[in-house]
C-alpha cells in the first residue's frame, strides 16, 4: 500500500471521528434541561446547562426550557351564543416548568407538552366560554375577565394532569368581528360617549349648583352665626347695665338704710337721753336758765326796784317775763345775769 493510500485511510478515519464527535457533543444553555431518547426510549437522568456527550446516531436530546416563557396562540376562532363567528388575534400564555417535573411531563406529553397542555387547552377553554355568551358580553362586557378565566381554567386542569406547570398569566387581544357588527359597535359606542359626556355635563352643572346652594348656606349661616353674637353681645351688654344697676341700687339702699337707722337711733338715744334729764331738778334748772337769758337789769335813782318790761310781760305769750332792778346811783346799764 503505497504512502498516499494510507494518507487517505487516516484522513478518512479522522474525517469519520470528527463527525462522531461533532454528533456525540451537544451543549445546553442556561435555564434548560436535555433529556435524552435512546432508540426512542426516554431516559431518565436529564443534564443540566454545559456540554455533554452521548453515543451518536443511537442517543438523541431536546431541550427543555425550565424558565418563565411565553407561548402565543394565534387566530383563535370562537363562537358565540348568538351565532356570531370571531377571532382573537392573539393569546399570550405566561407559563414556568419547574426541573424536578421535566421527565415526568415530557414522558406523558412529549417535550413539545405544551401544545398539548396550553394550546389545546386555551382552544377548549375560549370556545366554552363564548359559547355560553353572547357578542356584547365577550366583546365589551365580560371581557376585562376572560385572560382571568383561562388563567384559572387552565392551572385548574395542569394541578391534575401535569403537577410542575403552572401558569403565570394570560393574556388576551381584543377579537375581531365582522365590519358590519363592528361598525354598529363604534356607532353605540360613540353614543355612549355622547351620553356619557352628557351626563358628566349635568353632573358637572349640578355640582356647580350644589357648590353655590353650600356656599350660600355657609354665607347665611355665617351672617346667622354673627347676628347671634352680636345679639347675644348685647345681651351680654343688657345684662351688665342691669346688674350694675342692681348693685348701684343695692348700695344706695344700703346707704340710705344705715343713714336712716343712724338717725333712728340718734333720735331714739336723745330722746332717751331726754328721758332721762327730765327731772324736776333739771326742768327747774332749765327754767331759770331761760330767765337769765331773756331778763335785763337796770340801775338807776328812778326806776323802782324790779319791773317787767315789755310785750314779754304779757301772761299769753308763752315766754317767761323780763325782770328788771334799778339803781339810784348809777346810769342805765345792762347786764346779764
Amino acid at each position: 500500500m503505497t504512502m498516499a493510500h494510507v494518507g487517505a485511510v487516516v484522513a478518512s478515519v479522522m474525517g469519520v471521528m470528527a463527525i462522531l464527535l461533532h454528533s456525540s457533543i451537544h451543549r445546553i444553555e442556561e435555564g434548560h434541561l436535555a433529556v435524552y431518547y435512546r432508540g426512542g426510549a426516554l431516559l431518565t437522568g436529564p443534564n443540566g446547562p454545559g456540554y455533554h456527550i452521548m453515543l451518536p446516531f443511537i442517543t438523541t436530546f431536546r431541550s427543555v426550557q425550565t424558565t418563565l416563557q411565553t407561548d402565543e396562540i394565534k387566530n383563535v376562532p370562537c363562537g358565540t351564543s348568538g351565532g356570531v363567528m370571531i377571532y382573537f388575534d392573539r393569546i399570550e400564555v405566561v407559563n414556568m416548568l419547574v426541573p424536578l417535573a421535566v421527565v415526568d411531563i415530557v414522558k406523558n406529553y412529549t417535550a413539545d407538552y405544551d401544545k398539548t397542555l396550553i394550546f389545546n387547552k386555551i382552544h377548549h377553554e375560549l370556545n366554552q366560554f363564548c359559547s355560553v355568551h353572547t357578542l356584547q358580553e365577550v366583546y365589551i362586557e365580560l371581557f376585562d375577565i376572560i385572560d382571568e378565566n383561562l388563567k384559572t381554567a387552565l392551572q385548574k386542569d395542569l394541578n391534575v394532569m401535569a403537577p410542575g406547570l403552572t401558569i403565570q398569566a394570560v393574556r388576551v387581544t381584543k377579537p375581531k368581528i365582522p365590519e358590519s357588527i363592528r361598525r354598529n359597535f363604534e356607532l353605540m359606542e360613540a353614543e355612549k360617549t355622547r351620553l356619557l359626556i352628557t351626563a358628566q355635563t349635568q353632573k358637572v352643572v349640578e355640582k356647580e349648583a350644589e357648590t353655590e346652594r353650600k356656599k350660600a348656606i355657609i354665607e347665611a349661616q355665617k351672617l346667622a352665626q354673627v347676628a347671634e353674637i352680636h345679639f347675644q353681645q348685647k345681651v351680654m351688654e343688657k345684662e351688665t347695665e342691669k346688674r350694675i344697676s342692681e348693685i348701684e341700687d343695692a348700695a344706695f339702699l344700703a346707704r340710705e338704710k344705715a343713714k336712716a337707722d343712724a338717725e333712728y337711733y340718734t333720735a331714739a338715744k336723745f330722746a332717751e337721753s331726754n328721758m332721762l334729764k327730765l327731772t324736776p331738778e333739771y326742768l327747774e334748772l332749765m327754767k331759770y336758765q331761760a330767765i337769765a337769758a331773756n331778763s335785763k337789769i337796770y340801775f338807776g335813782q328812778d326806776i323802782p326796784n324790779m319791773f317787767v318790761e315789755g310785750s314779754n310781760s304779757h301772761p299769753k305769750s308763752g315766754r317767761p317775763p323780763t325782770f328788771s332792778t334799778a339803781d339810784p346811783d348809777h346810769k342805765e346799764q345792762p347786764q346779764g345775769l
